[in-house]
């Protein structure tokens, strides 16, 4: 439970561009508050204590406007950001690296005993206000947009918007290879193209898939290294660090570009 609660915090740096340290996230993130109640009365709730379990997930509500039932399943590094009225039935279940913002429900459609509550893949982003209900799956790396209602199962990497939800796109491969590509250098990819001119996002992109390519053959030359009898140390890559880097600077002469062109 520790080392969950553990992750639960330290994934808030890769969320919250806000978030400072350590310190801060602790005293005043209630979305950290609340999932560090839930482990608790999750763990009570496992053990046959439910009135205890309930109570406390009571004082959790009263404290930072976030129901969790202590019931329901989180995996690991899970976020919730402003957190004010969010709901979490008690047959839920979420994913690793699961985001949820403000006012998201997942709720159930029936009174009748058993699962009613929705299933979260892996990966997966509520947009506020969504809502999500009955006992229906969200399969990994999907995107529900801000207010949908989603009422039925949700395809592996889809946007969803709506009421009801319903499914606007589906990421191709080169977009999941430039995902790929650009996590493991510490970047993101949407970030930069929702934010950047866009000459300055494609070139970010075309960048992106080359790394990708030079990536693939790199592996093929370390298998047949080794093949032959190579032996060597194989660290991993450091992240790109954005030291120095003006964004507005740069903003401002991509704009300047673009308008002599």
């Amino acid at each position: 439970m520790f080392s969950q609660i553990k992750e639960d915090i330290s994934c808030v740096f890769d969320r919250d561009p806000a978030a400072r340290n350590t310190f801060e996230i602790l005293t005043t993130y209630p979305g950290v508050h609340a999932i560090i109640f839930h482990r608790i009365s999750h763990t009570l709730w496992g053990k046959g204590l439910k009135w205890l379990a309930r109570v406390l997930s009571n004082v959790a509500r009263l404290f930072t406007g976030i129901e969790i039932h202590p019931g329901a399943v989180i995996g690991q590094r899970f976020f919730i950001d402003h957190g004010m009225g969010v709901v979490i039935g008690e047959t839920a279940e979420i994913g690793n690296d699961c985001t949820l913002y403000h006012g998201v429900t997942l709720g159930g459609t029936s009174w009748q005993a058993g699962k009613r509550h929705p299933t979260l893949g892996n990966n997966v982003v509520v947009g506020a206000g969504a809502k999500i209900l009955g006992p229906i799956k969200i399969n990994d790396n999907a995107r529900i947009g801000s207010n949908a209602v989603v009422v039925k199962e949700v395809h592996e990497d889809t946007t969803v918007v709506g009421v009801p939800g319903r499914e606007v796109v589906r990421r191709t491969n080169k977009q999941k290879n430039r995902a790929e590509v650009a996590k493991k250098m510490g970047f993101d990819a949407y970030g930069a193209t929702k934010d950047m001119p866009d000459p300055v996002a494609n070139t970010v992109n075309k960048m992106l898939d080359h790394i990708h390519k030079m990536d693939q053959r790199m592996d093929k030359m370390c298998i047949q290294i080794r093949h032959i009898g190579g032996d060597f140390d194989i660290e991993p890559l450091p992240k790109i660090k954005a030291d120095g880097f003006d964004e507005e600077e740069i903003k401002k002469k991509s704009n300047i570009d673009c308008s002599n062109t």
